[in-house]
Parts: C-alpha cells; structure tokens; sequence
C-alpha cells in the first residue's frame, strides 16, 4: 500500500499550525544588542514610550518614517491582544524652537503651539492613530522640576548661575546602550560651553532664563529645563520608574536616550529604566542625508501632495524598521503600483464574495485566508518583519487571483481572504480607505432584492430599488460575473 505525498499547501498550513501553537514575539532590544522575547512587566498591559518631534517647524518624511514603524508595532501588539499605553512627548520648549522664533519674531510658545498642531494633521493623513496620549513639555514643568530636585538632592546634579547640570561622572554606565566606553563615546559629543561646569561633558537640566525665552519659577530661579529631562518626567509621571518599551529614531540613541537612562535610573535607583530599546533607521533622500542646504527636504506635506498615504506607509513597511531607508521617485511610484494593485484586489475580491454575486463553482482548495493570517503572526512575531508579511500578502493576491480566474475559489473562501486582509491592513494601514469601506447590511439586501427582481424581469420594481440605493449614496455596477454595489 503506498500513502499520497501531503500537498505543499498541506505541509506550509501544517507548519504554520505548529509554529502558532508555540508563538512568542521576539524584538531586537538595542540595550542588548540581541533578540529577547517579549516579556512586559504587568502581563499583557504593556507601557510603551516614543520620542515625539521638536515642534519648531514642518515635520518631514523622516519623522514620518518612525511613526509610521511604531504605530504599526503598536498596532500589531493590540492586535496579538496586548493592551498598549502609547505616550508620546512633544517637545514644545527647546532652543530650536526659540531660535526659529527669534528669526520669525513670533512667540517661541506661539511657534510651537502652531507647529505642533500641523504634526498632529499630518499625524492624521498618515493614518498614524495608535498614540493613546501626547504630552507636551510645557505642561509638565512642575513634574520636571521635581525630578531635578531629587538629582540635586542625590548629588548627581549641581547648580550653577547659569542652570542646574547633571555630573555624569556619578554615572559609570553612561554609555550602556550605545555600548561604548564613557569616554569614547564623549568625545562624539557636542560641548555645551558654560565656565560653571565641573566637567566639560556634563548636559543641562535647567537653564538659566535669558531675554526673550519662555521661563518658569524654580528652586534655581527663573529659567527653563532642558530636552533630556522633560522625557523622564513625562514618562515617570504616567509610568513611573521602570516601563516596558521605549522608542525613537537611532539619532537619538546618543546622547538622548543614554542621558535619559542616567537621569532616571539615578533618580529611581531602579534598573532598568525601561526593558526594550527599539530604534528605526535613518532615511536618506536619494542616497544623501536630507537637509535643506542639499534642497532635498521633504516634508510630510510635500511628500502627500504628491502621493498617498498608503503608498508612503507601503515604501516605510517594505523595509525593516530597524533597516536604513532610501526615499527616491522610483521607489515612491513603485509603492503606488503596489497600492493601486491591493486596491484592484480588494475590488474584484469584495465583488466575488459579495451574496450578491453570481455563486461560483465550489472546489475543494487549501484555506488560504488561514495560511494568510499565520504568516502575517509568524513575521510579525519576528521583531515585526513587516516586509516579509507584505511579501506574503502579494503572494495569496497572486495565487488567489489564479484561482478566481478559473472560478475555482468559493465564495466563502473569498469572503475569508477578504476578511483577514482587513483584519491585517488594521495593522498596516495600505489598503486605499475606499476599498476598506464596508458596504452595510440593508444596503447589501437591497442590491440583492434588485438583484432577484432582475432574474424575474420585474424591470419596474428593479429600477425602484436602484433609485433608492442611489438616494443612499450607493450605485450598482453590472458585469460579467454579478452586480457591485459601491459608494457613489
């Protein structure tokens, strides 16, 4: 007796059933410099922490390249059923911002309240909806000035006539998550020149007030705090001392994060501040650092007058988050092609598994939308391998697309696959918003009853019901294999 070779179909479902019963998420920790899986401290509530821009002017596509990584890891935790606490700062008191208002001879606050606003928008046409909070800088000066108190009190920071400067001598690890030495990694820093300060290398936590500059009262007088700080007071107010999951651009790496480290692990005598470090890489324009003097900045503005949002979340979701990005045209039109492909799918998918669709002939094939849903986890688990879920995705389009061509796919089978490619753009935010509308039930009914009175040749009481699907802002579109019903 000789047993049938399984189907490759067969083994690739029965891999992804065993792979799923043993699933973890994995996340590359830069703290570590090694994947770890993913173990919040409060079991599946998961605070999580991202450095959100200096309001001082338009953001640009890099900005837009981190935060379209971490809502899509957000997501993806509220998707494997994590309950996520996304904070986000803004920083809306720096010298960037007092500078750009010195030229403009605005308000600094004014400035940033202005720019501030514009982010949020473009947060908005990004599809970017993941932050639970964003907090704003000069909404929490008492929280910072208390933080500073206790560096002061703990004598890892000393005041001076011109503010008050963290020693980062009392902190020997300063340099843990870039893993260098102390003093390698200070001699890449830039010196801020005080003749107050004890060491060359220490950073500012409160500044002194100057003509012209936002100031609050304080112990040390009047003045202003630094960029450091105000993250860990924003963070230790809604997380306390130690938190799950903190994120940012790798420029931030040095000296930001590592500063943020060395103040809360010296305020809390807790380690570590937070578990996970995850950081994005850096976007590049055309193979070049983006700057204004190359007249290659681009921002988020710029780049959607050109091209949707999904097209720009497809180009940042086909590279690694962690991996460098280099934005070009080509590159750009090429994610559109994308776009207007799970578009063209969506459509003709919805038509196919639509009850008002001609029912086709049913075949016993593999359940796609199954293998679909498992690779998507199984990437995804994998320190949120988004390009290869997007690969996967085009793969099942092609394959089902084969199917549908010879009428082989059922209706429930297509209805499946549509279901879980919504289900995953959740996560991903690709699929055109038109596309992803839902058609509502009494309106499905409605095309369905036209659809009937059609057979009959009842052409009276077919037209009545098209009138009033479109008095409800829907038209129906007759082809070859059944009526769609779409928005008008």
């Amino acid at each position: 007796m000789f047993l049938r070779r399984p189907s490759e179909d067969f083994l690739l479902l029965l891999e992804c059933f065993l792979w799923y019963k043993k699933r973890m998420i994995r996340i590359y920790n830069t703290l570590t410099n090694k994947k770890e899986d993913f173990e919040p401290a409060n079991g599946k509530r998961v605070n999580f922490f991202v450095c959100g821009p200096t309001v001082y002017d338009s953001s640009h596509i890099g900005h837009a390249r981190t935060y379209i990584s971490f809502d899509v890891i957000v997501k993806y935790l509220r998707y494997a059923g994590y309950e996520v606490f996304y904070l986000q700062n803004i920083t809306d008191v720096d010298d960037k911002i007092i500078a750009r208002a010195h030229e403009t001879e605005e308000d600094p606050l004014f400035l940033s309240r202005h720019f501030a606003k514009e982010y949020f928008e473009d947060m908005q046409e990004l599809k970017i909806t993941s932050p639970s909070k964003y907090a704003s800088a000069s909404e929490f000066i008492p929280q910072i000035i208390k933080q500073i108190e206790t560096l002061v009190k703990k004598g890892v920071a000393y005041s001076t006539p011109s503010g008050v400067y963290y020693d980062i001598t009392k902190f020997p690890e300063y340099g843990k998550l870039s893993h260098q030495n102390q003093s390698t990694l200070l001699k890449a820093v830039r010196i801020e020149e005080d003749p107050n300060k004890q060491n060359d290398f220490d950073f500012v936590l409160w500044k002194a007030k100057k003509p012209g500059e936002p100031f609050w009262q304080s112990p040390w007088g009047e003045g202003r705090p630094g960029w450091h700080i105000e993250d860990t007071a924003i963070s230790e107010y809604f997380f306390g001392p130690q938190y799950d999951v903190h994120g940012g651009g790798i420029d931030l790496k040095f000296p930001h994060h590592e500063s943020e480290i060395a103040q809360q692990e010296a305020a809390s005598d807790k380690v570590p501040f937070v578990k996970y470090w995850l950081h994005t890489g850096h976007l590049q324009v055309e193979k070049q650092k983006m700057s204004k003097s190359l007249k290659n900045f681009i921002t988020i503005r710029d780049i959607l007058k050109k091209h949707s949002s999904e097209a720009f979340r497809l180009l940042v979701l086909q590279n690694h988050y962690r991996s460098p990005i280099n934005f070009a045209e080509a590159g750009i039109a090429a994610s559109e092609e994308g776009v207007k492909r799970l578009g063209e799918f969506m459509a003709r998918l919805q038509k196919y598994s639509d009850p008002v669709s001609r029912k086709p002939q049913s075949k016993k094939t593999i359940r796609m939308a199954d293998v679909l849903r498992e690779k998507f986890v199984q990437y995804m688990d994998d320190d949120f391998n988004a390009p290869k879920a997007i690969a996967e995705m085009f793969s099942i389009i092609k394959k089902t697309n084969a199917l549908m061509d010879k009428r082989a796919l059922t209706r429930d089978e297509a209805h499946d696959i549509l279901h879980a490619l919504k289900k995953i753009d959740s996560v991903f935010g690709i699929i055109p918003k038109a596309v992803c509308e839902e058609i509502p039930e009494e309106i499905k009914k409605l095309a369905e009853l036209r659809e009937q009175y059609r057979k009959e040749k009842r052409w009276k009481e077919a037209d009545t019901a098209r009138s009033e699907l479109l008095k409800r802002g829907f038209v129906v579109e007759d082809g070859s294999s059944g009526p769609v019903v779409k928005r008008k």
